[in-house]
Parts: structure tokens; sequence; C-alpha cells
């Protein structure tokens, strides 16, 4: 039986209604796919505890977490993932990639021009609306 993992990614506007992408890094799982900032939700956690915990901890800034944009379950070869992705902004600190191979701010009309994890397409679908 494949492994279900619980992840949060954070759909991070700046002020000019762009979106921060990040790409997966050749070390990490899916590398060379772009994704939404986040990572696992731990035991006591709630969603937004966990994305604000990750985002601090992957980019060293806090952020604000809004309305959700996508519950999604995406079937991968070694596990299944359930990504919940919200809207969030920064509040505080600047953005440092500790994680990710680039962090890119993107206009919501070319983010299909970037070639995504798969648990991250409806996201990107609802926010090409």
């Amino acid at each position: 039986m494949k492994k279900k993992v619980h992840v949060v990614g954070a759909v991070i506007e700046n002020e000019q209604g762009e979106y921060l992408c990040a790409l997966r890094s050749p070390t990490m799982s899916l590398p060379n796919y772009w994704e939404f900032p986040g990572g696992k939700i731990e035991k006591g956690e709630t969603k937004e505890e966990a994305l604000i915990r990750e985002i601090q901890e992957e980019l060293g800034c806090t952020i604000e977490v809004y309305e959700q944009v996508e519950d999604t379950t995406y079937e991968y070869e070694q596990v299944i993932v359930r990504l919940e992705t919200f809207k969030s902004r920064i509040i505080s600190g600047n953005i440092h990639k500790t994680e990710h191979a680039e962090i890119r701010w993107v206009a919501p009309e070319q983010l299909n021009t970037l070639r995504w994890a798969p648990a991250d397409i409806p996201a990107i679908e609802c926010l090409m609306k």
C-alpha cells in the first residue's frame, strides 16, 4: 500500500498580483518541478500553522494565510499526496531560499509556462481562471 502524505502549499501573492513559485532542487523528490512552497502538516498543527512554520523554515519569512485555493489528491509512483493550497502574503522578513533551486515571482497568465509538479496543477488552473 502506498504511503499517504497530507501537505499544504502557500500561494503567496505580491502587490503586483504575481505568485511566488519555487523550483524543486535536484536533491529533492520530484526534482526540477515547480511548486508552491510548503510542506507536511505535523501532528497537532492546523493547516495554517503548518504553512506558516514551513514558509518560515523554507523561505525565512512570515506569512499570513487566507482562503483556500484548491484541495487536490494526486497519486505519484511512490506516494499519494493530498495538497491543500492557500492564498497568503508575506507580512515580515525577506525571502531566502534554503531548499529550492530557484524562487521566482510569476504573473498569473504566465503560470502555465512552468513545469509544475502534478499535484500543483489544479491550483494553477484555478488561479488562471
